[in-house]
């Protein structure tokens, strides 16, 4: 793994590199997450590939950007990340970063060969009348307790993580470095290194503008892939892209979408077998992705 930085509107933004292959996969994580997110899926891909995953404003190594936060923000910078690297990239986002990578998809399409969604992207109104921040607490109101919280070491705080019922069967190595890359701190106040003023932010944009997200499916003509798990990020049932609006949003646009078996929001990409299936659906031929 090789730490980077690019230049982006107020400062510069970390991204971790995986592998050395000329072909390249861009990836932007989810909302309390990091780049390290995608170690596991990073592992998977052939030898000619690489993959560069960023660190968010608010999150990983860049914990420290200022604002503005939110997804045209988020995707702004995915855009000149993506022009630094001088040819067009092989997109894809998990949950939050789903929606980031659409949004930056439309806005410079010429800097992307292909799209790959993984367990989001897809518009979610809010139910009529429900404050967003209500809406926020419901869908990762654990992950948001997380980050005000602090811990005597970082042992202990990998023990919160193993606890969490959607990983603890799961645990692994990759998970293993990916909460060691999210702590900082001291002992006696070792804490994550998301900021949780970002995360509200995010999030409440998610929710408030789901609507925008529709219309940028449908102005994405493509081909693009869409991965989903059928549980949520508690590891219950059913998952965070209910059926129908999958369904939906597959005969709307040229979306084509996957149920990826036995994960769950979290292990779609942290566990070893869906990550494979992801670097597969990442690396699959691009030379037919743009054909009308």
């Amino acid at each position: 793994m090789q730490t980077l930085t690019f230049r982006v509107s107020g400062g510069d933004l970390t991204a971790l590199r995986f592998g050395t292959g000329p072909r390249l996969v861009l990836a932007v994580h989810g909302i309390t997450a990091s780049g390290m997110q995608f170690r596991a899926v990073a592992r998977h891909l052939p030898a000619d590939w690489s993959l560069l995953a960023l660190d968010l404003r608010g999150r990983g190594g860049s914990d420290t950007m200022p604002g503005p936060y939110g997804i045209d923000a988020h995707a702004a910078d995915v855009c000149a990340v993506a022009r630094q690297l001088a040819a067009p990239v092989v997109l894809t986002g998990h949950s939050m970063g789903a929606y980031v990578a659409l949004r930056a998809a439309v806005t410079a399409p010429g800097l992307v060969d292909r799209l790959v969604l993984i367990d989001g992207g897809l518009p979610l109104p809010a139910p009529t009348g429900v404050d967003p921040d209500q809406v926020l607490h419901a869908a990762v109101g654990p992950a948001l307790a997380r980050l005000r919280l602090t811990f005597d070491s970082l042992d202990s705080y990998l023990a919160h993580f193993r606890a969490h019922p959607a990983l603890s069967a799961h645990w692994n190595d990759d998970l293993d470095a990916y909460v060691r890359y999210d702590a900082t701190g001291v002992p006696g106040a070792i804490r994550s290194r998301v900021n949780a003023d970002a995360v509200g932010t995010d999030g409440r944009d998610v929710i408030a503008r789901a609507a925008s997200f529709g219309d940028d499916l449908l102005r994405w003509a493509v081909p693009s892939s869409l991965l989903y798990a059928p549980r949520d990020a508690l590891d219950r049932e059913p998952g965070m892209l209910p059926e129908p609006v999958v369904a939906h949003w597959v005969g709307a646009t040229r979306l084509q979408a996957e149920l990826v078996p036995g994960t769950n929001h979290y292990t779609i990409v942290l566990a070893d077998g869906p990550a494979q299936i992801i670097a597969d659906r990442l690396t699959a031929c691009t030379d037919e992705a743009r054909t009308p």
